[in-house]
């Protein structure tokens, strides 16, 4: 499902940093797996990377059988749009929106009609435990209330491929544990392949595999 090979992401400042140094990594299909390491160690850098939403330096990432840097700007959006959803720390909520226009977004942009986009839309809220919230703003839920309508959002396709990046970070520890909870059972009923990058060592030990970053480089790859 994903296959690093020889990954390098380097960025050019007033000095040259090299955030990842010849990653080699696959991910199978439906895998759990958290990724670890030091903060600056390039985990982020490599979500972003299996994402789309960065190009590599060097090396190929591999998704589903396409290779992203044979993909034009274009091309990489459909990708994005069709196969990966995505959580964040801070929700990434338009502050405007209703939690069901802020689900139904990605739909749109695909061009459903209206009623199916509502009632995709509906039937994810329900499934976050959302579905009597549907007309809230974002201020005017808490902040575990918010990661579930961001997780909704990231679920609004059925993607094969989700990936969060610290999603239990901004939150409190009983909350956080609701959240992994919830990304659990998820993956258990949808079969998505799932990375999370987290700092936390109860998150990270509640998926089957944790990958351990440093200095750019994988040094650790443990599987339960």
């Amino acid at each position: 499902m994903i296959t690093l090979r020889g990954v390098s992401k380097t960025f050019e400042g007033k000095r040259k940093v090299t955030a990842l140094d010849h990653i080699d990594l696959t991910i199978e299909r439906g895998e759990m797996a958290s990724i670890v390491g030091p903060s600056g160690s390039g985990k982020s850098t490599l979500l972003n990377l299996i994402g789309g939403l960065d190009r590599a330096s060097a090396g190929e990432v591999e998704l589903d059988g396409q290779t992203l840097s044979s993909l034009n700007d274009d091309e990489l959006t459909k990708v994005r749009r069709d196969k990966i959803g995505f959580i964040f720390q801070f929700f990434n909520l338009l502050p405007t929106l209703s939690c069901l226009q802020n689900v139904s977004l990605p739909l749109h942009l695909r061009g459903w009609p209206r009623k199916k986009v509502e009632a995709r839309a509906q039937e994810l809220l329900d499934l976050v435990k959302l579905g009597a919230r549907v007309e809230h703003l974002p201020d005017e839920l808490s902040g575990g209330e918010r990661q579930r309508v961001a997780i909704a959002r990231a679920l609004s396709i059925y993607p094969p491929i989700l990936l969060a990046d610290e999603p239990t970070g901004n939150l409190d520890t009983n909350t956080g544990a609701e959240i992994l909870k919830l990304i659990h059972d998820l993956h258990s009923r949808l079969g998505a392949t799932v990375l999370i990058v987290t700092h936390d060592k109860a998150v990270a030990e509640s998926c089957p595999r944790t990958i351990h970053i440093r200095d750019g480089k994988v040094f650790e790859d443990v599987r339960r």
